[in-house]
């Protein structure tokens, strides 16, 4: 305000009202004589100053407020791109001890990995070069968001055998060609999990995670 009224000596009220209304200037100088062009210069800096100022405290505001969701779901976004261009990947239901050495074994040798877990802090340790999808493993929804059409392998790998029965019965339906790998906690679920479709079953105090590799 202080400068158009150091510009025309208007009074404070008109230059707050100028600033309210643009217009008004326009009909101040048609009856006032004075530095119209630079008056209107100085009006256009000052509603641009505005409008920059409000765009960035509208700015500051929605990133404190939804910064944190907006980068989540930026990065969701970014992920499922890239899971939907893979193919005759792995997917693996789990990064636990089991699922991580697993991951880690075949992204090692340049191999396409996707991880399905439910847990966000396991989620947060899974490496690089590991895509990850949060979620059931046994809802169909997780598991064709990891691309479960296109896979060419699936390992089962929680540490509880009747879950990843069920995964391995959900798997069965949605990609029946893919190799499927089905880890159960003891022997008496290995018939269980054969009749779910498993092709491989391994039961970790026999085989370690790092041999399930070599059947992939």
């Amino acid at each position: 305000m202080a400068g158009f009224v150091s510009l025309t000596g208007i009074g404070a009220v008109d230059a707050a009202f100028w600033l309210l209304d643009p217009t008004s200037i326009e009909l101040y100088f048609e009856a006032h004589s004075g530095p119209e062009t630079m008056t209107k210069a100085f009006a256009l800096l000052v509603f641009s100053a505005l409008i920059l100022s409000g765009l960035w405290i509208g700015e500051s505001v929605l990133n404190t407020v939804f910064g944190g969701q907006f980068r989540e779901e930026l990065r969701r976004v970014q992920t499922q791109s890239s899971i939907d261009e893979l193919s005759d990947h792995t997917i693996i239901c789990g990064y636990g001890m089991f699922g991580r050495t697993v991951a880690e074994q075949l992204t090692n040798r340049g191999e396409d990995v996707v991880v399905i877990e439910l847990d966000e802090s396991n989620i947060e340790r899974i490496g690089e070069g590991v895509l990850a999808v949060q979620g059931d493993a046994r809802r169909e929804t997780a598991l064709e968001q990891a691309g479960i059409t296109r896979a060419g392998a699936v390992v089962a790998g929680i540490d509880d055998s009747n879950v990843n029965i069920q995964i391995g019965i959900v798997t069965s339906q949605l990609a029946p060609d893919a190799r499927l790998v089905i880890r159960v906690g003891d022997e008496m679920y290995e018939s269980l999990a054969r009749r779910a479709g498993a092709d491989t079953v391994v039961i970790p105090e026999i085989v370690s995670g790092t041999d399930v590799v070599a059947d992939l």
